[in-house]
């Protein structure tokens, strides 16, 4: 296993050059899987893990969501990237001391949102947005990569360029990696990489696309995460076959399922692994 020196140090080399594909488990046995894919980083998923526990995105307490990126690390031999959402904190001060926490646990990257996750005022002022990245950049101390997301496109407030203000600020302040969640278009995604290079961009897909990573790639995108669409997908699995049985009493929806012989032989030569 290595330490999570060797993961941090791996994973800023990742964001040097090329592109990436970083999937989001939610659980260790999805951390597990996705590392035996041979995916060469992962990320946690605020809402996937939210969903496992039974509660909404963004209702997960400080300490348990810590307890979760703790576990993931020291079950994967690859780096991972901490969805940290907003840094349970408002002011820069409270960030800074999530911040810290994370770090802690073992992560080699972590991403603070300028959301107040208030849908009458969804995003932070400007000023203090901005206060809040210098304070989580200070708190990370250059351990870990860190990643400034604006939230507007996701939030309700799709504006391009305020958009791109705020991560060239963020980046001008020291980000490692920006992130636009919700942007979509050909043109959305170049005016980003554009406006924070050489700085790397994370792009989120959560949807079916024609975009490959080739595309993305061709586009300047050099990280792709996934958030909570993978966990999404199971959920939509297990539903839609809960749904059917439910309704009609037959079992259908059950058919090209997984067998257990096949997850089986998996985890097994997974754990000769460790």
């Amino acid at each position: 296993m290595p330490s999570s020196a060797e993961k941090r140090a791996t994973f800023r080399k990742l964001h040097a050059q090329g592109c990436f594909v970083i999937p989001n488990p939610w659980d260790v046995g999805s951390a597990r899987y996705l590392q035996g894919l041979g995916f060469k980083a992962l990320a946690t998923t605020s809402a996937g893990f939210a969903f496992a526990q039974g509660l909404a995105d963004g209702a997960v307490p400080r300490a348990m969501m810590l307890a979760h990126f703790r576990e993931i690390a020291a079950a994967t031999d690859v780096p991972l990237n901490a969805d940290f959402e907003g840094g349970f904190a408002d002011a820069p001060e409270g960030v800074a001391e999530s911040v810290k926490l994370c770090v802690e646990t073992g992560v080699s990257g972590l991403s603070i949102e300028d959301s107040t996750s208030d849908p009458a005022v969804p995003l932070y002022d400007f000023e203090l947005a901005l206060a809040r990245v210098r304070a989580a950049i200070d708190a990370a101390g250059g351990e870990v990569v860190f990643t400034a997301r604006s939230e507007g496109f996701i939030r309700g407030r799709p504006d391009l360029e305020e958009t791109v203000r705020r991560l060239k600020a963020f980046a001008a302040a020291g980000a490692d990696c920006l992130y636009a969640p919700g942007i979509r278009t050909r043109e959305q995604i170049a005016a980003v990489v554009k406006a924070v290079a050489p700085k790397p961009v994370n792009f989120l897909m959560s949807t079916a696309t024609e975009l490959t990573v080739n595309d993305l790639a061709a586009l300047g995108v050099r990280r792709i995460s996934l958030g909570g669409t993978l966990a999404r997908v199971a959920w939509t699995a297990v539903a839609r076959a809960a749904r059917d049985i439910a309704a009609t009493g037959k079992f259908d929806s059950l058919a090209g399922t997984m067998s257990n012989p096949e997850l089986n032989a998996f985890f097994r030569e997974d754990a000769k692994k460790r």
